[in-house]
């Protein structure tokens, strides 16, 4: 690698020049970054001491939760520092290991939600072979899978990347590492890495959109037969949090990854990177736990034992 390329450092365009604009993007980050840790660190507290909530439901939101902290963590902490130091510049091995997390948590995040619908679907098409196959020992299993399927692909993706040459220029047109800026900056024929990116990012999300279909199909199929209104009322309040969520993350990734390359990238090149970087860990925990009554109830006990806790030690 060190043989082939003469670039040490890439420098992230940020969202304006304007020191006070830049200001605001940090104020703007901090805010939104902030809002994904308390939000998801709450879901991982409520599931892990309601003992309630210790079911394979919420054991895949916990873990979903965690990969939405990993997920921002990644990219926003840097581009913060960057904004607020007035300094754009990622090292080369930096610029590798910010897209290797990325992707890994990304995609792993994918993988989980397939698997939520998969236990969605055994939940509600086969109840009572429900708790024999989501025992603990498969829950655990799947969620290694989905990490481990998330960090093979993006060895594939980010190997496929970084073998190529920087020659310069360095200037990576987002606020992260990313792979459709780091391509327009090699100084060779990119054309069979970008077919290798699309084929293998269309296989894998193919596979899991495919999945997550299929098992809505028969959810809903089966929601439309239960008899009862509040039967009904109940089962579609437990799948429609997970297909907004779905909804959300799939369509702007595939926006970003899917849209032609321009020549001069646009507000829009840099505004639709924030739509599935930054606002999918910040709108999971409110979309899941909105409606949810079991965590709203299992919230307000959390609140409960922290205010009779405090009263002890007055």
């Amino acid at each position: 690698m060190a043989n082939q390329t003469s670039v040490t450092e890439f420098l992230l365009l940020g969202f304006s020049n304007i020191h006070q604009l830049q200001i605001l993007h940090f104020l703007f980050f901090l805010l939104v970054y902030v809002a994904a840790l308390v939000g998801n660190f709450l879901i991982i507290v409520i599931v892990t001491l309601d003992h309630h909530l210790h079911s394979p439901m919420y054991f895949f939101l916990k873990n979903m939760s965690f990969l939405d902290l990993c997920y921002i963590s990644a990219t926003v902490p840097k581009s913060m520092a960057n904004a607020v130091m007035q300094r754009h510049s990622i090292s080369f091995h930096g610029c590798f290991l910010q897209l290797f997390f990325f992707i890994t948590f990304g995609t792993a995040e994918l993988a989980l939600l397939t698997v939520m619908a998969y236990d969605r679907y055994l939940a509600i098409c086969s109840p009572l072979r429900y708790r024999i196959v989501m025992n603990n020992r498969v829950c655990a299993q799947m969620v290694a899978g989905s990490w481990l399927s998330g960090a093979l692909y993006s060895v594939l993706h980010v190997g496929n990347t970084f073998h190529l040459p920087f020659c310069g220029p360095n200037i990576v047109h987002q606020f992260f590492c990313d792979i459709p800026p780091l391509l327009e900056l090699s100084c060779s024929d990119t054309q069979p890495n970008k077919a290798h990116n699309i084929v293998l990012a269309l296989c894998y999300g193919f596979i899991c959109v495919a999945f997550i279909l299929v098992s809505y199909v028969h959810i809903f199929n089966t929601v439309l037969r239960i008899p009862s209104l509040e039967g009904r009322s109940k089962a579609f309040s437990t799948c429609l949090p997970h297909l907004s969520v779905v909804s959300l993350f799939v369509g702007a990734g595939f926006f970003m990854y899917m849209k032609p390359n321009s020549s001069s990238p646009s507000v829009q090149d840099m505004l639709v990177p924030v739509l599935y970087a930054v606002v999918p860990p910040v709108l999971n925990p409110v979309i899941y736990s909105f409606r949810n009554k079991e965590i709203k109830a299992a919230l307000r006990n959390v609140k409960r034992r922290g205010w009779d806790l405090a009263a002890r030690f007055r």
